[in-house]
């Protein structure tokens, strides 16, 4: 059974940085996908960054780029998403999700992706 549990998140003031961390268990496949999402009240979820888990390949969002940062920790299971410069903008709920090892989704769109953590909220203070 795929799980992943997201921690990591929290308050801070614009300009600071957060660590979040998603570790998954239940996954085999070296053609998983792990993505980080947000969603804020009122709004779409939107992808922000993602990464292959075999060929470590990264993606981000327009948004986040240069401010964000996804790794991977193969030894323990972990994926982290290092934010920093951190914008009120940024305020949302942040989950992390992978696919079904026979589907190929596109790497920022939420629809592909089949399983999902609970979340972890992020509020960022101006």
């Amino acid at each position: 059974q795929v799980q992943l549990v997201e921690s990591g998140g929290g308050s801070v003031q614009a300009g600071g940085s957060l660590r979040l961390s998603c570790v998954v268990t239940g996954i085999t496949s070296h053609s998983n996908i792990i993505g980080w999402f947000r969603q804020a009240p009122g709004k779409e979820r939107e992808g922000v960054a993602s990464i292959y888990r075999g060929s470590g390949r990264t993606h981000y969002s327009a948004t986040v780029k240069a401010r964000f940062t996804i790794s991977q920790d193969n030894a323990v299971n972990t994926f982290y998403l290092q934010m920093n410069s951190l914008k009120p903008e940024d305020t949302a709920m942040y989950y992390c999700a992978t696919n079904s090892p026979d589907k190929a989704p596109s790497p920022l769109t939420a629809a592909g992706f089949d399983y999902w953590g609970q979340g972890t909220q992020v509020t960022v203070s101006s």
